[in-house]
């Protein structure tokens, strides 16, 4: 191992804690230590005595730290341009735009089924309360509501075709 090696592990430490310091957050300061480590040992002109080293490395550490604050604050002003370049979309309507043939075509799964489908989905309970209610433990209800949704997938394929495909949205199915 060499000298350098020796030093930058002997205050390891002291840079973690450095680097918390300004940071924060102890995992992401331990990143920001270790991606400075490989930085100082990939370098082409490491000092050559101790004292050096660790100055050397602190300058190192602190140029990582910057770097790490300016990426997340590309990163924010990246996000908040998307944000403002979005169009402003109107909030969906499940009448309007949902097709209405799944409520014709209920009665065609079976009644158990249905009644999960009903107040889960439809009159939006929460599944914990409604196994409770049921008596039913909640791994069982979710293979249940899958198999009840599945029914319903069938009936909705046959009935209404290539609309179902699309997830029934704009329905041309003809049925009201």
């Amino acid at each position: 191992m060499s000298r350098m090696e020796e030093a930058l592990l002997a205050n390891l430490q002291t840079f973690t804690a450095f680097a918390r310091s300004r940071v924060g957050d102890p995992q992401l300061a331990e990143d920001v230590v270790q991606d400075s480590l490989i930085k100082a040992l990939a370098s082409a002109n490491p000092p050559d005595d101790d004292e050096n080293t660790v100055a050397w490395f602190y300058r190192i550490l602190r140029r990582s730290i910057i770097d790490l604050y300016r990426r997340d604050a590309a990163r924010g002003r990246a996000l908040d341009r998307f944000q403002h370049e979005l169009p402003e979309q109107a909030p969906v309507e499940d009448e309007t735009t949902l097709c209405q043939c799944f409520i014709r075509l209920l009665p065609a799964v079976p009644p158990q089924y249905r009644e999960l489908l009903q107040r889960v989905d439809l009159d939006g309970e929460d599944a914990s309360q409604v196994a409770t209610a049921l008596g039913l433990t909640r791994n069982n209800l979710n293979v249940r509501l899958h198999r009840a949704r599945g029914h319903l997938r069938d009936a909705l394929s046959q009935n209404c075709k290539a609309c179902a495909k699309h997830g029934c949205l704009d329905c041309t199915c003809g049925e009201a």
